[in-house]
């Protein structure tokens, strides 16, 4: 089993994350700009500040992926040659701690924000209050689903890589 291949496909696959990332902010920003320039009802009107703000979001949060990735490509040939032992259990804790973090926000929080948006949203009257809720139920499903991906993806590296540290030799 060649760790460093795995580990680099890893790199890559958060780096794919990033552009999927960047594409829905840009394919918000997008959507807000459009709002702006051709809605015409009341509903149409207050979309564009939430798709904008949500764009921005998920355009920071893709450029803020892209470049540790990046940095995590290009340092894992050096990492692994200096302590093979030591680069497999750092990311073995890497992993798990990743993992939990996307077993809490994954799968509890974001879809508790998404059911929370949902039922706010009969009770409010505002057009620029539902306009938010949908742009937020929108972006959290967003996360959810890239996510998700990447969680099944790390689980499988996680898995590889409790492989090569059993067998005694990464």
């Amino acid at each position: 089993m060649d760790i460093v291949r795995t580990a680099t496909d890893w790199a890559r696959f958060e780096m794919l994350s990033a552009a999927a990332f960047l594409a829905f902010g840009l394919a918000f920003t997008l959507a807000g700009l459009g709002f702006r320039q051709f809605g015409t009802t009341d509903m149409a009107r207050a979309y564009p500040v939430p798709m904008l703000v949500a764009g921005g979001l998920l355009l920071i949060l893709g450029v803020g992926l892209f470049f540790p990735a990046q940095a995590r490509l290009a340092a894992v040939p050096t990492a692994f040659g200096s302590d093979p032992v030591g680069f497999v259990a750092a990311e073995i804790a890497r992993a798990d701690k990743v993992l939990n973090d996307y077993r809490i926000a994954v799968f509890r929080v974001f879809p508790l924000v998404v059911a929370l948006c949902a039922l706010a949203i009969p009770f409010l009257d505002t057009a620029l209050w539902r306009a938010g809720l949908i742009t937020a139920i929108a972006m959290v499903t967003v996360l959810i689903l890239i996510d998700s991906n990447a969680n099944a993806r790390l689980s499988a590296f996680r898995q590889q890589l409790a492989l090569a540290e059993g067998s005694g030799r990464p």
